[in-house]
This record gives structure tokens, C-alpha cells and sequence, in this order.
């Protein structure tokens, strides 16, 4: 009797090329280290103010599958960088992480353009999970998530 083999049609996992805004170098360095651990990403940038955000972004248009960004920025605001990535690509999701998710904020990121605002004290599993979900996606060739 002959086993015959069939190619897995799951397609293996992505790893998203992800640039981090965030101000505060402790908590970069925490964010950084946890979620290449636990998440399929793997950062290649960081800024820690609007203008060099935008700047790395500009220059890295198509480099980058995540943004993460968060609200309070040493110089500007994240609102400045939501703004600055609308033009993005369909395969390209922005995320917020704050410690400001509170209805009234996520909704206002929401219009500028954000995939989804999670906060940073309590939901980094759902990030975690974002993550997955968007990496299989670009992997099956599908860009859905909202």
C-alpha cells in the first residue's frame, strides 16, 4: 500500500516587516523584544517623534507591512502620522497603541485612517493576535482585515 503525501495548503507564516513610533525608549525596548518573540514581526525602524516618522516613511513607502504608532509622541502627535500614511497600501495596516484608547480617541484614529487602536495596559494579546491574522492573510495573498 503506497501513502501518497499531499502539500500542505497552508501557507507557511509571514513575518511583517514592522516600524514602531513610540517616544519613550522603555517602553519601545519592551514592545520590541515581547511581540518578536511572541508575534510574527520583526521591526526594522523606529522613531520617536512625528517628523522622523514620517521622514523614515516617506523614504520606506513600501518597505513596511505594520506601523505601529502610538498617540503621545515626543514631538507631534500620532495623529500627525496617521494622517501622513492614509495613501497606504491595501496590504499595509497601521495600528494605534496608546494608553489613550478610550472611545472618543479610537474613534478619531479610526477616521484618520488606523486598522484598529488597542490599548497598551490591556489588550497587547489582541495586537498579538492582529499580528497573526494580518500576517496569514498577506501569506494566502488576501488583504480583508479590518
Amino acid at each position: 500500500m503506497a501513502i501518497v503525501l499531499h502539500p500542505s495548503t497552508h501557507s507557511p507564516p509571514l513575518i511583517l516587516h514592522t516600524f514602531l513610533v513610540e517616544d519613550q525608549p522603555d517602553i519601545r525596548a519592551t514592545v520590541v523584544t515581547a511581540m518578536e518573540e511572541i508575534a510574527p514581526l520583526k521591526f526594522i525602524g523606529h522613531a520617536d517623534g512625528e517628523s522622523a516618522a514620517r521622514k523614515w516613511l516617506k523614504a520606506h513607502h513600501d518597505h513596511w507591512q505594520l506601523l505601529i504608532v502610538d498617540l503621545s509622541l515626543k514631538e507631534g502627535s500620532g495623529f500627525g502620522v496617521l494622517k501622513h500614511c492614509q495613501a497606504r497600501k491595501p496590504e499595509q495596516k497601521v495600528v494605534v497603541l496608546t494608553s489613550h484608547a478610550h472611545k472618543q480617541i479610537a474613534d478619531r484614529c479610526l477616521e484618520l485612517g488606523a486598522d484598529v487602536v488597542f490599548n497598551k495596559a490591556s489588550e497587547l494579546e489582541y495586537l498579538v493576535e492582529f499580528c497573526k491574522m494580518h500576517a496569514e492573510d498577506l501569506a494566502a495573498g488576501t488583504h480583508s482585515l479590518q
